[in-house]
């Protein structure tokens, strides 16, 4: 399996776990929920897809863990994006607490599966 699809799939699956917990952590995590989780997670994967190749985290040349310092610069691009495009979507503002929120915690689980990429991956 090529290794760039499955980083690709890993990143989708860790977003994927962000908004989950996020909608849990809010007493939301039921299937009338799907349709508003959705609405977090699409948009999430689009500013996380946009800027995270820009910065070379897709580029599978680079030494192990030399890469994981951009992804807190990524997701720093990827969380405002993201609340815009979501905003957008709902047709509601982008509030700057939900960004910081979002942000950090998907940087935070982000940094964690990347790092274990690095691990995994082969030298």
């Amino acid at each position: 399996m090529n290794k760039q699809f499955v980083l690709v799939i890993g990143d989708s699956i860790v977003m994927g776990v962000i908004t989950i917990i996020g909608f849990y952590s809010h007493g939301e995590l039921d299937t009338a929920s799907l349709p508003r989780m959705m609405t977090t997670f699409l948009p999430l994967l689009s500013g996380w897809f946009l800027t995270a190749p820009w910065l070379g985290l897709f580029d599978l040349q680079k030494p192990r863990f030399s890469y994981l310092w951009r992804v807190p610069l990524a997701m720093l691009l990827a969380a405002p994006l993201t609340t815009v495009l979501r905003a957008a979507v709902l047709n509601s503002s982008a509030l700057p607490l939900f960004t910081l929120i979002l942000g950090g915690s998907s940087m935070i689980g982000m940094l964690v599966w990347r790092a274990l990429w690095g691990w995994m991956k082969p030298a």
